[in-house]
């Protein structure tokens, strides 16, 4: 809770990865990958409600064997390659009542710390806003991005001119999946965390890795195993 504010958290966490099969259960540095994510908002000061949404029975036991509430199971028509990531977190909202803000986390972000997470609840707000997502210093700039159109290189961005050097690049930022949070009112109408009133809160690169892919495990295994 922030000043009188009640927080639920959601893990969603389905059973049909493609990428990287069975991946929110694999160990990852001696643990489920799942395990860091609800370790992690365990440890909040300001998380009432830490429940996990998932149609998957073994996903569903592991969580609770880390001490994470599952309070019903999603069906299974909300874990579909297609399903929209919001709709696990409205379904959830609709079991779940009378709380002011709603955290999606997502299990694929084990390096996120409980830092990252509180100070996420404090700029929501703090600057009383509606949404706060979790976003970091894109590597690669859009400013040097291109098309390939019937062989030419046509820029994603247009300039009249070429920005030559790195240290002149305008700074930009991608979303980086771990974090998001929002008024619940707010969320049920607008129905995503994205809009012209979502503020960001800066999440250092170094925490912000996406588990996707058989080598994202491999450099979170490395980071984890040397932290």
């Amino acid at each position: 809770m922030i000043n009188d504010k009640k927080i639920l958290a959601v893990i969603s966490a389905r059973g049909g990865s493609k990428g990287v099969p069975r991946k929110n259960i694999r160990n990852l540095a001696g643990k489920p990958l799942i395990a860091w994510t609800i370790e992690a908002a365990k440890e909040s000061k300001y998380i009432d409600r830490l429940i996990l949404s998932s149609e998957d029975e073994e996903i569903i036991e592991i969580a609770r064997e880390y001490s994470c509430e599952v309070p019903f199971k999603r069906p299974s028509m909300l874990s579909e390659d297609t399903t929209p990531g919001i709709e696990p977190i409205l379904h959830a909202l609709t079991e779940i009542p009378n709380y002011d803000y709603v955290m999606l986390l997502q299990p694929t972000s084990p390096l996120r710390i409980v830092a990252d997470i509180d100070t996420c609840i404090e700029k929501i707000h703090e600057h009383k806003a509606k949404a706060c997502v979790s976003v970091s210093e894109a590597n690669d700039s859009p400013y040097w991005m291109y098309e390939i159109l019937d062989h030419k290189l046509e820029p994603i961005i247009s300039k009249d001119t070429l920005i030559p050097r790195r240290q002149e690049l305008p700074s930009v930022y991608s979303l980086n999946g771990a974090i998001y949070i929002a008024e619940i009112e707010w969320l049920l109408n607008s129905r995503t965390f994205i809009t012209n009133e979502t503020i960001a809160y800066n999440m250092p690169n170094k925490r912000a890795k996406d588990i996707d892919t058989e080598e994202d495990f491999v450099v979170c295994e490395y980071i984890l195993r040397n932290r």
